[in-house]
């Protein structure tokens, strides 16, 4: 039995790659993952982790948010107002890292903002391409994060955020001992 949520991210990779009339091996040769990790993906077959996520976003040209938004979306989040209760979200979880993801914002709302619980020892890089198009900004809501920003690293605490720049290689590590959760909050913009 194929888990919904990774039925819907496989139904949204596999999407995004017959848009654009891609093959197989030119998705794989666009992202720098195999040809035959993402047929699994697209079957529904493996749950891809965060890190060949990005590396798919990437090479879509889309947030990593974005792909995971139709995954995550449920009937709800297509009024355009109203309470939605913490218990009926759907968290994605990357089987790699243990690293979980909530969206926050719905697909109507002009910026995308996720919730990222980082579990100790965990350590999730994306590629500069995952940020093109994109303002980003992290702000750290308990633990610690290291974050690394192309050859900048920044040790972030509670309260903390960091404003983005120009796309650069990122990698997200939790080196602490407990938990780290922190908000991601991304807009579009019209120069990589």
């Amino acid at each position: 039995m194929i888990d919904p949520l990774v039925e819907r991210i496989a139904t949204r990779i596999r999407d995004e790659r017959e848009r654009r009339r891609w093959t197989l091996a030119q998705l794989a040769d666009a992202s720098g993952v195999s040809r035959a990790m993402i047929n699994r993906i697209e079957r529904g077959e493996s749950n891809p982790t965060a890190v060949v996520l990005g590396k798919l976003s990437a090479a879509f040209r889309l947030s990593v948010a974005s792909l995971l938004a139709e995954g995550e979306a449920h009937p709800e989040a297509e009024t355009p107002a109203g309470v939605r209760r913490r218990a009926e979200d759907v968290e994605w979880t990357d089987p790699g890292t243990g690293y979980r993801r909530r969206q926050i914002t719905g697909p109507r709302f002009p910026a995308e903002i996720a919730e990222i619980q980082l579990p100790p020892g965990a350590r999730v890089p994306y590629p500069a391409a995952a940020f093109a198009f994109l303002h980003q900004l992290v702000w750290v809501l308990e633990g610690r994060l290291t974050f690394q920003d192309g050859d900048t690293v920044h040790d972030l605490g509670p309260g903390d955020i960091v404003e983005l720049g120009e796309p650069a290689p990122r990698v997200f590590t939790n080196t602490g001992t407990d938990a780290c959760r922190y908000a991601v909050v991304l807009s579009r913009t019209d120069r990589p």
